[in-house]
């Protein structure tokens, strides 16, 4: 499973320095999260730490089209 950034983005890189795996970057216009590399902080923590820190619930989970 993983995680992405949706529109709701305020790009203010707070949820860049809690990712143990960098998977989050900065996109166009919003932070971007690479799925081949998240692993919602298993093994590192019990919670997703990006969706802890964000200031406007913009990190949700990658739904599958």
């Amino acid at each position: 499973m993983a995680l992405m950034i949706n529109d709701d983005c305020i790009s203010c890189d707070v949820c860049v320095p809690e990712c143990p795996n960098d998977a989050i970057a900065t996109g166009d216009d919003i932070f971007v999260i690479d799925a081949g590399k998240c692993t919602e902080c298993v093994g590192y923590f019990d919670s997703p730490q990006c969706i802890d820190v964000c200031p406007v619930d913009a990190i949700v989970p990658l739904v599958a089209a």
